[in-house]
């Protein structure tokens, strides 16, 4: 890293090495625990009532669907020993795209995608990619239907229901809805095709456009919930939430300058919707402290948008001499783009080790923690994995924990499969 560059950065409070996992992770554990407890948190630490015991079982069919963020999947599926398959996979836009439907519209269409499975079997994993609280029957309440969606009269609708008393009154009674997240769902798939007992316990998370993790916890250390159950449960963490990280100049001003001030901190520091930003903001103010030339800056304004693929790259030394006009430039450019994503890599880092310091687990070389990871920065980025396998490897020597990164790909459908097999 250039002498400008370190100045700059530390002049805004932006230097990786002040987010320290060992420190961080420590404030995240006791966070995670008054989330556990009912006490006000960063994060609320909702349980979802799924359990990751035993084996998922072979050839037993399961409907699974997947309501997204803009697409709709929904498949027959089964599990084998080689991993699982799927038979009529159907894919199409989400209601409630181009037009408003209705909650009724909703279920009808669901209930109607996936009529050509219903007489195969009774279970059925739909992963609902929206805000919802879990009940203990692991049925999903409608908070909020956002993102590019708008389906009018979801608040407060149970999905599992809904959905199971459409399919009753089409003729096809007794079907057992289980409802889950994507990130639980990330755990589950990822699972269901290893051995589990080489593992002390495992993580699903989410680094890509946004930030998430969930992790397994005793039903006895959820003291909110008053069950003295002898079961472990997945509980999402809702961890973009974190707010406790050292924050610089910029996160600052993003924050600010963002649709929820105040809100998904963590995310705005990690999170590939916010990285792009944030150097974006870095290179404007270098040009008012006159780092950068105006006649780049002029350029860079005319350009493609600053993404997080795009500052990937320039980390990687790719692409600068098409826009910065000198190799200062280039070189100050290269080293701020690869701080905010080292910066990230730290503080996913943080919240992996302090999910191991509170479950007490991954003590021991021969039985790690397992981490299945998924999202554009964790599968694609040239430069956060190996930071984050870094990290993971320093870190938990230094804190005795050993998380194990395994990278996962779309495990959205194989998890609402192994989430309704291990929980009907």
């Amino acid at each position: 890293m250039s002498r400008t560059s370190r100045a700059f950065l530390e002049k805004y409070g932006m230097l990786p090495e002040l987010v320290d996992p060992s420190v961080c992770s420590d404030m995240i554990c006791e966070d995670m625990k008054k989330g556990l407890a009912g006490e006000h948190s960063f994060m609320p630490m909702i349980p979802t009532y799924l359990v990751n015991d035993g084996d998922v079982p072979k050839n037993e069919p399961v409907i699974v669907i997947d309501a997204g963020g803009t697409n709709f999947r929904c498949a027959l599926l089964h599990f084998t020993d080689s991993g699982y398959e799927l038979e009529g996979l159907k894919k199409c836009l989400m209601p409630g795209i181009n037009e408003p439907a209705t909650w009724d519209e909703f279920i009808s269409f669901v209930a109607e995608m996936i009529l050509p499975f219903a007489g195969s079997t009774d279970k059925i994993g739909f992963c609902f990619s929206y805000e919802a609280e879990i009940t203990p029957d692991i049925d999903g309440r409608v908070v909020v239907i956002d993102k590019e969606v708008v389906i009018k009269g979801s608040e407060g609708k149970l999905v599992g229901k809904s959905l199971s008393d459409e399919l009753a009154r089409r003729g096809f009674p007794g079907k057992r809805v289980v409802v889950l997240n994507d990130t639980a769902a990330v755990l589950l798939g990822g699972s269901a095709s290893i051995d589990k007992n080489l593992y002390s316990t495992f993580i699903g998370h989410v680094s890509g456009t946004g930030t998430n993790c969930c992790c397994i916890v005793p039903m006895k250390y959820i003291t909110k919930l008053g069950s003295c159950e002898d079961k472990s449960i997945i509980v999402n963490m809702e961890a973009g939430l974190f707010g406790g990280i050292p924050k610089g100049y910029f996160d600052e001003l993003l924050d600010s300058e963002s649709h929820n001030p105040g809100s998904k901190i963590i995310e705005k520091q990690t999170a590939g919707v916010y990285l792009g930003e944030l150097v974006h903001l870095m290179i404007e103010k270098a040009a008012e402290d006159g780092i950068i030339s105006e006649e780049t800056l002029i350029k860079l304004r005319s350009g493609e948008k600053i993404s997080s693929a795009l500052i990937d790259s320039w980390a990687f030394g790719n692409g600068l001499d098409r826009i910065f006009s000198t190799t200062d430039e280039a070189e100050f450019v290269k080293d701020i783009s690869l701080a905010v994503i080292d910066r990230s890599a730290r503080c996913m880092c943080s919240l992996l080790l302090a999910i191991a310091k509170c479950t007490g687990r991954g003590g021991t070389e021969d039985r790690p923690v397992c981490d299945f990871a998924e999202g554009s920065l964790v599968q694609k980025s040239l430069n956060y994995r190996p930071f984050l396998e870094k990290y993971l490897a320093e870190y938990g020597e230094k804190t005795g924990k050993k998380v194990k990164l395994l990278i996962g790909s779309d495990s959205t459908l194989p998890g609402a499969g192994a989430a309704s097999l291990l929980n009907s």
